[in-house]
């Protein structure tokens, strides 16, 4: 990790930059692939599946067989955990429901807001180099609980043409009913069309890595709506005195493990604690099984050293990380200046594998500094609302004339005339 004491705001955006890939091309090569997709459907996944994933896929669609074998292979242990993490997902979520609630803006008028749920979403599970079944029901279950009629769900096959037991396992305690074996591009091509097996999603939500990014902006353009842009993952861990340098060297590591592509960022104002995180992140490092992943992933992190509490306040809301991992004596206090971050977490008990697996919270969130305009995942990203209103005759006799001047200053003459003529007919039926 390169380290930095003090640096001037100024060199901020250079110090904090995202290691992102040359995509010079990319959106034409994604292009290509989603433009034979539309075309070909089903014929054009199959070719893409054996030429990216290396699998001649007969059926893409999980048969009731292999779910059936699926749960017999996942170990009690793991059911268990995924059962109590499913259970916090779903409390946290089912929170997050609101009532209708009608409001008179005036005598006569009334204004409200109904949540509907969006009738068919699709979810994209990453495979790669670890199966993020977490991933299931962090997007599963608050689709489920918002009410969406279809959920379908499309996760890479392995080698041997088949999914891990885990994704379908959480999948099927998700209450997810149709499974694809479908990957990257493909996968969201699929979703954002339709084809002969795949039925067409209004809305795709899921990470992945850039191609797959590249392909949900493409299709979010005109075909179908995306949770939102994204890309490797990241966090920033804010530490003084009172924090157990084992902690946090293990935190940052938790991150750097995801990929040669993600980034994790120590903020101090402590030199000594500085350089005793160095020395466990080494220890660590050593006993990890993806040492060489995280190895590439620190070479694009950061350590800095910084004495000003303000300046280190700004400089988390003008990084927006991912997540934000707070372990300080006065975290509460510093939690509320913090307006720019995905998900935080709070105190040196508080590690960020409790928001990626079990505590409730929802771990799809804003990476790249979007955390500065969108939320993470919740259950509204599943819901649209609709509004309504209803004025009586009383209402309009209030709120019509200011209208009928409103349409005439802005030259909308049929606007204002919806508006006189009902006021004319209130009157003549005053008599």
């Amino acid at each position: 990790m390169k380290t930095f004491v003090n640096p001037e705001k100024s060199r901020w955006s250079q110090i904090l930059q995202r290691p992102l890939m040359d995509v010079s091309g990319l959106y034409e090569t994604v292009q290509g692939v989603l433009n034979e997709i539309k075309q070909k459907g089903d014929s054009a996944l199959r070719k893409y599946t054996l030429q990216f994933d290396g699998v001649d896929l007969e059926k893409l669609q999980v048969s009731e067989e292999e779910w059936t074998e699926a749960e017999r292979q996942v170990e009690p242990e793991l059911k268990k955990a995924i059962e109590l993490a499913a259970n916090n997902i779903e409390k946290f979520h089912g929170a997050q429901k609101t009532e209708i609630r009608k409001v008179k803006t005036m005598p006569g008028v009334s204004c409200w807001q109904k949540a509907v749920p969006i009738e068919k979403v699709g979810l994209y599970i990453p495979g790669g180099t670890a199966p993020l079944f977490s991933t299931v029901l962090m997007l599963a279950i608050p689709a489920r609980i918002a009410g969406c009629r279809e959920i379908v769900l499309c996760t890479p096959p392995g080698k041997d043409g088949s999914v891990h037991p885990a994704i379908l396992f959480a999948a099927k305690y998700a209450g997810v009913k149709k499974v694809f074996k479908l990957g990257g591009v493909q996968a969201i091509g699929a979703m954002a069309y339709g084809t002969e097996s795949v039925p067409k999603a209004y809305k795709i939500f899921g990470p992945g890595n850039q191609y797959v990014m590249a392909a949900k902006q493409l299709v979010s353009i005109n075909e179908v709506a995306i949770d939102m842009p994204a890309g490797p993952s990241e966090v920033m861990v804010v530490a003084d005195k009172s924090a157990d340098p084992a902690f946090i060297a293990s935190d940052l590591l938790s991150q750097a493990e995801h990929g040669a592509d993600s980034q994790v960022v120590l903020v101090t104002n402590n030199e000594e604690l500085a350089k005793q995180v160095k020395a466990q992140i080494n220890l660590q490092l050593e006993k990890l099984p993806r040492k060489e992943l995280a190895e590439k992933s620190l070479k694009n992190s950061v350590l800095i050293v910084m004495e000003d509490e303000q300046k280190i306040v700004n400089l988390i809301n003008e990084y927006a990380p991912e997540h934000l991992i707070l372990s300080t004596k006065n975290y509460s206090e510093l939690a509320e200046r913090v307006i720019n971050a995905g998900s935080v977490f709070l105190g040196n008990y508080t590690p960020e594998s409790a928001g990626d697996y079990a505590s409730g919270t929802n771990h799809t969130l804003p990476t790249n500094g979007w955390a500065r305009s969108y939320s993470g995942v919740n259950l509204d990203s599943f819901i649209k609302k609709i509004t309504f209103q209803e004025i009586t005759e009383e209402g309009l006799k209030s709120i019509g004339p200011a209208i009928e001047t409103m349409a005439a200053a802005e030259q909308l003459e049929a606007h204002k005339n919806a508006v006189t003529l009902r006021l004319k007919r209130i009157l003549l039926d005053e008599g």
